[in-house]
């Protein structure tokens, strides 16, 4: 499980570190760095696949993502990690130093430090993988270092490239926890909304990004998942409904029956929060829980007799998964923090509330009052 998530430089967030527990609950007001905070975590996901860069450039390039407040810091550099019961990890992006002839990607960001390390805090001796610019070396299983052959490109995580099983098994692991981690963020539901349309069903245990799977997804819950826990849900949600897949020559097409109804409504029937929550129940309900699940701002489109519903939905899942919710949205906040005595969980509120254009944590006041953390030095 991760324990602490550490962003700097990056947007609003100037330095940021909060701590992590099995369900998060990541509120404030509109401005105050929720999205930036989702973003960076996305950004880590996308160093686990290779895609960091492009991830960079895809929201302007590097000088439209660092912070731009006083203070700056020279060199440049934006910095992401987290760390877990098992490993923590960090990665450290700059701009080029320029040599030989000039390039039009002089402005692309490189990764200059990355560093993984065993345990929560980094410590020379917890050290495991240490990548400086293009070298790259790994400790042995007797402690000492070796430097891994060849070298690494900087654009290029050591995560995609040296995720070798025989020489470097942490890097491995640290990949595979990494790509683990599962993001749904505003799923369509407007009238041509994946999610309405039959398709072709195969088994679904994970839904899609955009929700194109829906009905696979909730027949495979059905079959091999937690199907109390699905009926249930859409009972709490709809009282004496109960979902049906319709198979049409082997298209599924999701429906809804409803008390009082002579048919099942269809998906392109539904309202969209409706649709909305059916989704949620099909994220949340997965039958290969994730290492941990992050829902961007879920209760959007929700009419507000579906938040306690939700927010049991999401407590039930917290057994099986680490949970991150950034949500504005009081009531699913107070509806988490309510049920969660019932499934006697703990809820780790996170407010989030900007000072001279810096995002921090409500209630901290000062870096004692924040989990250890050190960056790795260039």
């Amino acid at each position: 499980m991760l324990r602490t998530l550490a962003v700097e430089n990056y947007r609003s967030l100037r330095r940021l570190i909060v701590p992590l527990d099995r369900l998060n609950v990541i509120t404030g007001a509109n401005g105050t760095g929720k999205s930036s905070l989702y973003r960076a975590l996305r950004l880590l996901a996308e160093a686990a696949r290779g895609g960091a860069v492009a991830a960079l450039a895809r929201e302007g390039g590097l000088p439209s993502v660092l912070w731009a407040g006083p203070e700056k810091t020279s060199p440049v550099s934006l910095q992401l990690g987290f760390s877990g019961d098992e490993f923590g990890y960090a990665m450290d992006f700059g701009y080029p130093v320029p040599a030989g002839p000039p390039s039009m990607f002089d402005v692309d960001p490189e990764i200059k430090r990355e560093c993984i390390w065993s345990g929560p805090v980094l410590r020379p001796a917890a050290v495991l993988s240490d990548r400086a610019g293009a070298a790259v070396k790994v400790r042995g299983a007797g402690g000492g270092w070796s430097r891994v052959h060849g070298t690494l490109r900087p654009y290029d995580s050591m995560l995609g490239e040296m995720a070798d099983p025989q020489h470097a098994p942490d890097v491995l692991a640290v990949r595979e926890l990494i790509r683990s981690w599962r993001f749904y963020d505003h799923v369509r539901t407007d009238a041509h909304a994946p999610a309405r349309a039959a398709v072709i069903g195969t088994r679904t245990p994970v839904l899609s990004g955009d929700g194109s799977d829906l009905a696979a997804a909730l027949q495979t819950i059905r079959e091999v998942g937690h199907h109390e826990a699905l009926d249930e849900a859409v009972d709490a949600a709809f009282p004496g409904s109960r979902v049906e897949v319709m198979n049409h020559g082997g298209r599924f097409e999701l429906a809804l029956r409803q008390h009082g109804l002579l048919r099942p409504l269809t998906a392109a029937e539904l309202s969209d929060g409706t649709l909305r929550y059916l989704l949620w129940a099909a994220a949340l309900l997965t039958p290969r829980p994730p290492s941990l699940l992050v829902l961007n701002e879920p209760e959007t489109s929700l009419h507000p007799d579906l938040i306690p519903p939700l927010a049991d939905l999401i407590l039930t899942a917290t057994k099986d998964i680490q949970i991150i919710v950034v949500t504005h949205a009081r009531p699913l906040a107070d509806a988490l923090t309510k049920g969660a005595i019932r499934h006697r969980l703990d809820v780790n509120s996170i407010e989030l509330i900007k000072e001279f254009g810096q995002t921090e944590v409500a209630g901290r006041e000062g870096p004692l009052d924040e989990p250890l953390w050190y960056w790795p030095k260039r």
